[in-house]
């Protein structure tokens, strides 16, 4: 197949406790890739149980470099403006070397303001401390002197530099991302203009991929990462799954969309909130008619919003790799993992009648 490769994504907020959380999301991404997923993500949230479970991606992600040996490691994202970056950088080397090579490091600036005062930063100035940031994390991942002395990290890290995705919901973001030739990773849901309430989804995120293509140096790679949210079940569980989803997706839609849920129909919430619910046949259909996909590289699923169970999850893991991935065509099995590994290594261009081939 060569449609984006099949990712898995986690912000891990099942109802249970700590450990179970840890438990379930190292389950799943065992699952994810006996099922052929070429990648799995986590997302790093601070000081709360309810918008994600994980302040410490890394250490989650090497307990999961051990029960694995194929699946890319990614975060989706580091909050890097309230990190030490050299800290990100060695933890990130660390895990490298324990997965053999595996880790893709996403980045952003964070979308909870509320946590930056803990860490002594300031919120409104989270884009120019993700700058600063950003320099010290590239100059310790490129072997340069950090800060000014002449310390290096070790372990070297290789050609982790080169295996940095950016997140963002912007035009600007796009391009700054593909200015430095990273990765680009589109978030499952944003929201709309006020001149376009009902736009779909791919009208706001197309342009940012254009942008970034055309940013791009001469020979680097596209990578286009677009997370989406999909619950996919048997017939039997697909009243379960809808009444699982209801409460998350209203919420969602209040706090994100500003909507008056009241009178509003799961099929009218998982419109809005770009959410995929559903049997084999009803997730393949609405995520046919996402344009953004045919533009991506890879493409990760998460759950959330959706108050899925843990053996609802697993099961959805079975049926987007079996059933939903070779009817969008979504690439997924060692090769995918394999060409995700080796994604952000320049292209020689070709001459016609050739193929593109990589640097190595």
């Amino acid at each position: 197949m060569t449609g984006p490769r099949l990712g898995f994504f986690t912000r891990l907020l099942e109802e249970a406790s700590a450990a179970d959380r840890y438990r379930f999301a190292l389950e799943q991404i065992e699952q994810a890739e006996r099922s052929g997923f070429a990648s799995a993500w986590v997302a790093q949230h601070h000081f709360g149980e309810h918008e994600g479970g994980l302040p410490s991606p890394f250490v989650l992600l090497a307990a999961a470099a051990e029960r694995t040996s194929r699946i890319g490691l990614g975060t989706a994202v580091v909050t890097l403006p309230i990190d030490d970056p050299l800290r990100v950088a060695e933890d990130a080397v660390v895990l490298d070397q324990l997965s053999d090579g595996r880790v893709q490091l996403g980045l952003a600036t964070g979308g909870t303001p509320s946590s930056f005062a803990a860490f002594g930063r300031d919120s409104d100035r989270r884009r120019e401390i993700l700058a600063d940031h950003v320099e010290v994390l590239l100059d310790a991942l490129e072997g340069r002197g950090i800060r000014g002395t002449s310390s290096r990290i070790y372990p070297a890290a290789g050609d982790l530099g080169e295996r940095v995705w950016q997140a963002t919901l912007s035009v600007d973001g796009g391009r700054r991302a593909g200015e430095r030739g990273d990765g680009l990773l589109l978030s499952r849901t944003q929201p709309r203009p006020a001149d376009a309430p009902d736009a779909p989804l791919h009208d706001l995120q197309l342009p940012i991929i254009a942008a970034y293509r055309d940013a791009l140096p001469d020979g680097a790679p596209v990578r286009v990462l677009a997370s989406r949210t999909a619950l996919v079940v048997d017939p039997e569980n697909r009243t379960r799954a809808l009444e699982l989803a209801d409460a998350g997706l209203r919420q969602l839609a209040r706090t994100m969309f500003g909507l008056d849920t009241d009178g509003l129909s799961i099929d009218e919430l998982a419109r809005i909130t770009d959410t995929h619910v559903g049997t084999v046949d009803e997730v393949v259909a609405s995520l046919g008619a996402d344009q953004t996909l045919a533009a991506a590289t890879d493409v990760s699923f998460q759950v959330h919003s959706v108050a899925a169970t843990h053996e609802l999850t697993l099961r959805s893991l079975q049926l987007l790799a079996d059933e939903v991935a070779p009817r969008l065509g979504l690439s997924t099995g060692p090769e995918a993992a394999d060409a995700l590994r080796h994604a952000h290594r320049p292209l020689v261009t070709a001459r016609p009648g050739d193929t593109p081939r990589e640097i190595s």
